[in-house]
């Protein structure tokens, strides 16, 4: 198809007017622009990696279009090649520093022009080969032999030598030694470049002309390509690039060749080509996880970033988390958001955000709109959709738990979801039987530790923990709850000669807390008590599940419920009113695998007193390894 175009269009194209065929250049980059999505968000992601901090994203898409219209020209130009000669480029092309080509082949040694991919590249090849010394070009063949084949025939009539990489490098070390000049390019490493910093992320670099300048001592010129107007071009040719040959490695030398022209690409942005996955194989991975405010969501989101870690830990990538809380402005933006979200496609909001903006808390909204990722994760259905729109804006991975509001499954890379969610296990889909959460043994020691030395506690007392929640959706405990709570929790510390470890969390009313305080006042058994609102210790839930052998919840937090579960204790949680049916089915699921034991509280303390007297073993929860198995084929 290719071949076919430049045959049958190239000669047409020649015929029309010079600057009807860069207008129509022009409007070829602009219909790309709106076509080729998946380039166009390609190169969008890559710019924002870049000037996420001084652009806003509808100056982003701006950017992103100026780079297409300019990619159309240079497209133009492929079809002139076989016009282009030297009263060409005395016309059109302004070339400065063209002295310090000559300066750097009076040494003797050859001469190597580094260029990037940016600019009209083809046109460069034509351009040096008509300087007034003998040049040739080291390319890589491309994938396709004809257009390959005709293409390579353009450049050679126009004066161009053509060096391959298959050919190998016999023929560029023999130019060199007849003091040639040699084109190469010094970025696309691929799998065989090394890693450099470039542009702030480290990117695959190739190290085949600095190996070359430092064993044949031979200058490195860079060489700048910008398009003034139409077909008016100006080429700078920049400072030999001092290489050091002792005490720099190899590493080194070129990031030094890299800095020069990542200074030109952020003079000149348009110019670079940002359509292919500059930072593919990046040894760096950023891991955003996006907040509702409520803890235990984030730490649902904190034990699926933690796997993740691991997994690109082992395979030597270095991990940034971030985490940024999602404010809406009210409960109806909230609302509104999400039916935006499902109303949009899957390219249409990359550069817009216009919802987010519209939305959010303003501040938010920066720092949002700022935000660059590789992985986003997220937890509860509230937030799913900003998680949508932000990883469609990064090109990123998303990463959701529990069902992602009524947002379409496959819109995500990975949709952790609880059994309760009543979601079907897909390709992108896995089921956990428990909310996921941060509790495992080296965390239950290091915290249990620390509440054992701030609260002078023995590790070798019989510790009954339990933990109290408070409002929530159609729940709440009265003090008469807590009342007789509080009797039942007494009398079974006093059979087992145990001792108490109490707390409240942050959603326990005054109320409720002020009963737990009076229930509680004159038990001997009680050894520590925090309410959570007065005097909440840092890591006190995790302590007192490390401490506990016994673990006593109110029914209505699913993620204290699973973090106990996790503890490996045994587990129990009394009956109350006011759950939900997603609630209940959670508890029964759990209750029926014995991961829990339900009672109403009058039948708690003996309930406890069996289990505890029978020992039974204590099954293992595996979701841990299902997320991690799943995550490994996602990353």
């Amino acid at each position: 198809m290719g071949c076919i175009l430049l045959k049958v269009l190239g000669p047409a194209i020649r015929l029309l007017p010079l600057g009807l065929s860069f207008f129509l250049g022009k409007l070829l980059g602009e219909a790309l622009y709106h076509l080729d999505l998946k380039h166009k968000a390609v190169a969008y992601a890559n710019l924002k990696k870049v000037f996420a901090a001084r652009m806003s994203p509808c100056e982003l898409s701006r950017l992103t279009r100026e780079f297409y219209r300019s990619f159309g020209q240079s497209l133009i130009e492929v079809f002139l090649i076989p016009v282009i000669d030297k009263k060409y480029i005395e016309r059109y092309i302004t070339i400065e520093g063209k002295e310090k080509v000559f300066a750097a082949l009076s040494k003797g040694n050859g001469v190597i022009l580094a260029a990037v991919h940016a600019g009209s590249w083809e046109l460069a090849n034509i351009i040096s080969s008509n300087l007034g010394f003998a040049f040739s070009m080291f390319i890589r063949e491309q994938g396709l032999p004809r257009l390959n084949h005709l293409l390579n025939e353009y450049r050679k009539n126009r004066g161009c030598r053509i060096i391959t990489r298959e050919e190998g490098l016999r023929e560029v070390i023999a130019s060199l030694k007849n003091n040639e000049a040699i084109g190469m390019t010094v970025d696309q490493g691929g799998n065989s470049g090394i890693l450099i910093d470039f542009l702030g992320q480290s990117a695959s670099m190739p190290k085949g002309a600095v190996k070359l300048a430092l064993k044949y001592n031979t200058p490195i010129i860079p060489i700048f390509f910008t398009r003034l107007k139409g077909p008016k071009i100006k080429v700078l040719a920049g400072e030999e690039i001092p290489l050091s040959r002792q005490g720099l490695s190899l590493e080194e030398n070129l990031r030094r060749v890299i800095s020069v022209f990542e200074d030109f690409i952020l003079k000149y942005p348009k110019e670079y080509l940002w359509t292919y996955k500059i930072w593919k194989l990046s040894n760096k991975k950023k891991i955003l996880i996006l907040s509702d405010g409520k803890a235990g969501h984030l730490h649902q989101s904190e034990a699926v970033a933690r796997e993740a870690e691991k997994i690109l830990s082992q395979r030597n990538y270095q991990v940034k988390v971030e985490r940024m809380e999602v404010k809406f402005r009210n409960k109806f933006s909230n609302m509104l958001f999400n039916l935006c979200v499902f109303l949009s496609g899957r390219y249409s909001c990359q550069g817009c955000l216009f919802c987010l903006r519209s939305l959010l808390a303003l501040q938010n909204y920066q720092e949002l709109s700022t935000a660059t990722a590789d992985i986003v994760i997220s937890t509860g259905s509230s937030i799913s959709g900003v998680n949508f729109i932000l990883s469609r804006e990064n090109l990123s991975k998303s990463i959701v738990n529990m069902r992602p509001s009524f947002l379409r499954i496959k819109r995500f890379n990975l949709v952790i979801a609880p059994s309760h969610d009543r979601l079907k296990e897909k390709k992108n889909v896995v089921i956990t039987d428990s909310a996921l959460n941060l509790i495992d043994e080296e965390y239950l020691r290091k915290e249990s530790e620390r509440l054992i030395l701030n609260q002078g506690l023995n590790r070798e007392e019989l510790y009954i923990g339990a933990l109290i929640g408070g409002k929530s959706k159609g729940f709440n405990l009265s003090p008469k709850t807590i009342n007789q709570f509080t009797e039942e929790l007494k009398e079974l510390a006093k059979d087992l000669n145990a001792k108490i470890l109490f707390t409240t969390s942050r959603r326990t009313s005054s109320k409720t807390a002020e009963a737990v305080k009076a229930g509680l006042k004159d038990s001997l058994d009680l050894k520590l008590l925090i309410i959570a609102n007065e005097n909440n210790l840092p890591g006190a839930v995790g302590g007192i599940l490390g401490l506990s052998s016994i673990v006593i919840l109110s029914p209505e937090s699913i993620s204290m419920i699973s973090e106990a579960v996790n503890s490996k204790r045994y587990v129990f949680v009394f009956n109350s009113t006011g759950l939900g049916a997603k609630h209940k089915r959670f508890l029964d699921y759990l209750a029926k695998n014995r991961y829990v034991y339900t009672s109403e509280i009058s039948g708690l303390g003996k309930l406890i007193k069996e289990v505890w007297k029978n020992k039974p073993k204590i099954p293992e929860l595996k979701d841990r390894r299902i997320v991690h198995e799943a995550l490994m084929r996602v990353l």
